[in-house]
């Protein structure tokens, strides 16, 4: 069984995305290094990293998306909202579930969703 341990985000604007991002997970990096910075969030590290062949805005913005689970999708929603972060959808029920999406300074998707249901 393979785990994911990490997701990184290239960027041509490191500084500008960790400070986002620090808003967001509502605490600041647990590594910073020049013009990387990374948050343990839950089980998975979550690096921002300056990347060379990464210019501009997403050009595809909700190929890949990650989500942050949370028991409180509206409340952390108009918590994340009031950072700045651009709104993509409100939250809405998806049979059972709430899903809300944001996109990032750089245009990339995430989205706040309640826990899978067993």
């Amino acid at each position: 069984m393979l785990n994911l341990n990490s997701v990184m985000i290239g960027t041509a604007n490191p500084k500008v995305l960790a400070k986002f991002y620090a808003k967001v997970f509502n605490k600041p990096a647990d590594m910073e290094d020049g013009l990387w910075a990374g948050w343990q969030v839950g089980k998975t590290f979550f690096t921002i990293g300056a990347h060379s062949k990464v210019k501009g805005k997403s050009k595809e913005p909700a190929r890949i998306m990650f989500n942050l689970e949370t028991k409180e999708v509206k409340k952390e929603f108009k918590r994340i909202k009031s950072t700045g972060a651009k709104v993509i959808a409100e939250p809405y029920d998806a049979g059972g579930s709430w899903i809300a999406t944001f996109a990032d300074p750089d245009g990339n998707y995430f989205q706040l969703m309640t826990p899978w249901k067993d």
